[in-house]
């Protein structure tokens, strides 16, 4: 196939770091072939091992053995590990949309995104709530056909809503939105890890799953509604579920996903049990993009503290993922 792209994200975050640790363990973590897209300058502040800047990422395979290939997006200024700026920003965007159209042209066979700064995108005028959102937009797929899975080796979940207040997800908590949270990672969980039926088990919003609507109607009103309409297309979908029963080892045994209603019900249990090697994966995309499950870390970049499994896990999965399409 060919190789991974992956953008670097943030110069000035751990996202170079990571990177050039994954390349430098590539035979350990067991890693196919990947080029980097971003600044050059911003891993040799933090890397001193071999370089090599290529112009078409079906030069990386031949340098992969012996350097790290990377596809140069130069910064408009030289960026310091740990200081991010508005260049930094622009460069982290630009890298990314050129690692979609890679993608998208074949050129590349995934893409891996590394962790970027929200505040300063928004400082250069980007209007999405994260990356997942740009990359959709790019691949022409509407947001609400698209799905974020966090998935780690024993536990997989998708929040039905993400980077919103707490007291914002009652109001756009809709049952169409739970159907098509819900398609979407069954359809991913066929597509890109070869599950044929998959099963999916959906938890409550509120404790206890509403009491039977004693603690809350919605589990009465959205969430059974939602199921049974899914079960009626044929899935195999479950719930709603108490959260508080749903991840123990017992209960991850009887499902292949867990579709949660907001941002930390997916994110607590997932980083509890694999907060080295969780991964990022966007559902429902004509392509394949993964992203390391950490941000920036811009409190400890450039000091050759930052751990790269979590990028080496997405390069694992982008690449099991590539094969599984293919």
């Amino acid at each position: 196939m060919p190789p991974i792209a992956i953008s670097l994200g943030d110069p000035a975050g751990i996202g170079p770091e990571v990177l050039a640790k994954s390349w430098d363990r590539r035979d350990e973590l067991n890693l196919s072939p990947f080029v980097g897209i971003g600044d050059p300058r911003s891993i040799t502040q933090v890397w001193d091992g071999p370089l090599a800047v290529v112009g078409d990422p079906r030069e990386a395979e031949a340098t992969f053995d012996h350097a790290l290939p990377i596809l140069a997006v130069p910064a408009a200024e030289s960026s310091v590990p740990g200081c991010p700026t508005t260049a930094g920003a622009h460069c982290s965007l630009d890298s990314l949309e050129l690692a979609v159209g890679l993608a998208r042209s074949g050129s590349c066979s995934a893409v891996v995104t590394g962790p970027v700064s929200k505040e300063q995108l928004y400082r250069i005028g980007f209007s999405h709530p994260g990356q997942t959102e740009f990359v959709a937009e790019r691949c022409g797929v509407s947001t609400s056909n698209v799905a974020m899975m966090l998935a780690g080796p024993t536990l997989r979940t998708v929040p039905v809503t993400t980077h919103l207040a707490l007291h914002d997800v009652f109001e756009r908590l809709t049952q169409g939105l739970i159907e098509a949270r819900a398609r979407a990672t069954l359809r991913g969980l066929q597509r890109n890890f070869g599950i044929a039926e998959p099963s999916l088990a959906v938890a409550a919003l509120n404790p206890h799953a509403g009491e039977g609507g004693a603690l809350g109607r919605e589990e009465i009103e959205i969430l059974a509604p939602a199921i049974a309409a899914l079960r009626e297309e044929g899935w195999n979908v479950t719930g709603p579920h108490p959260a508080d029963t749903m991840f123990h080892a017992a209960a991850r045994a009887r499902y292949d996903a867990a579709l949660c209603m907001y941002h930390d019900q997916a994110l607590i249990p997932l980083k509890a049990l694999h907060f080295e090697d969780g991964v990022n994966v966007t559902l429902g995309l004509p392509i394949v993009r993964t992203s390391p499950d950490h941000g920036t870390a811009f409190d400890i970049a450039g000091e050759d503290r930052a751990d790269p499994r979590a990028m080496a896990a997405a390069i694992r999965m982008a690449s099991s993922m590539a094969l599984a399409r293919a």
